[in-house]
């Protein structure tokens, strides 16, 4: 059993057809049929069979299913470690969400960096819906964003900061001058909005929801802080982490419209892998982001340039 033979049939498995696996690996088809051909040979299990409704797997091809992501991303894992290892260096890859890499991500990290000066930090923004898989198939060690609905057994998740979302505007903005406002009103407005907007979970989703703005009425940038600076022109209605626009507000140089539909609660948790399956330094992120001095860092949100971290901070907000 090879590597090569387990991504060809990890490819299958995930993509439902030896066609689309073939394309994803870029080899033939005839190539990645003989990969799980030479794996049917040597555990003795058909693995799948095909129908007219797709991919019928057996109970064995199924548990190689999950045993073949296990084992490609610990090999995966085992070579950045040693990598890292070779330079006398450790590696942290944290998933993040957009809002959490943008407003709390900097201060924590560099605050977090600094206690252990033989960690590298790679941190990547992702949906949330996608990180347990990212984790189970350990891709990345951490991970930070809502509680997911339900919780893997493998994985380990803790709450450590909620939060709450403001619907802000410039102070001579007509919402600022009609009470409450109700949801026709509102829905009328242009909604500036970062990147969490065009996710499908989150607290900045789900009152877009709640409210009913439609679509051609929300403008999203490429950061949530540029939709703020738009909504200080007074061309719309944003969305923004209370603590981050706590200062523009006691300025004066922005507004919070009132009313309950445009404030909403969220919560940042940490997941990682349970029972110390995750890297040491994993698992002091998880202990760390808890502490009141954590808290401190990121309700700061201390400036950090990317050339900080070695390797840099790849962050694509629109993956």
């Amino acid at each position: 059993m090879t590597p090569t033979q387990l991504r060809a049939f990890a490819s299958v498995v995930r993509l439902g057809s030896v066609k689309a696996a073939a394309a994803d690996l870029g080899v033939t088809e005839a190539a990645v049929s003989l990969h799980v051909g030479q794996l049917r040979k040597e555990l003795g299990d058909k693995l799948f069979t095909r129908t007219s409704s797709g991919l019928a797997f057996t109970p064995g091809g199924l548990r190689l299913a999950s045993r073949a992501v296990e084992l490609l991303g610990l090999q995966d894992r085992t070579v950045l470690e040693v990598r890292a290892a070779g330079a006398g260096r450790r590696l942290l890859r944290l998933a993040t969400t957009s809002l959490f890499a943008e407003y709390a991500a900097p201060g924590l990290i560099e605050f977090f960096a600094d206690r252990a000066r033989d960690l590298d930090v790679e941190l990547s923004v992702h949906r949330s819906r996608d990180f347990e898989s990212l984790l189970l198939t350990r891709s990345v060690d951490a991970t930070i964003g809502p509680r997911p609905a339900t919780t893997e057994p493998g994985v380990s998740t803790t709450l450590f900061l909620n939060y709450q979302i403001l619907a802000v505007v410039a102070p001579d903005h007509p919402l600022t001058h009609t009470g409450q406002p109700g949801a026709a009103l509102l829905r009328s407005q242009t909604w500036l909005l970062g990147p969490a907007a065009a996710g499908d979970a989150g607290v900045i989703p789900q009152m877009l929801r709640r409210i009913g703005v439609p679509e051609e009425r929300q403008q999203i940038f490429q950061s949530h802080a540029a939709a703020v600076e738009e909504a200080k022109r007074g061309t719309g209605v944003s969305l923004a982490v209370s603590f981050a626009v706590a200062q523009d507000l006691a300025a004066g140089t922005l507004a919070k419209v009132p009313g309950r539909a445009v404030q909403g609660q969220g919560s940042w948790n940490i997941s990682i892998l349970a029972g110390k399956q995750a890297p040491s330094a994993a698992e002091e992120m998880a202990r760390f982001v808890t502490t009141p001095r954590a808290t401190q860092a990121m309700l700061r949100g201390r400036s950090v340039t990317h050339g900080r971290f070695k390797p840099a901070i790849h962050v694509t907000l629109w993956s």
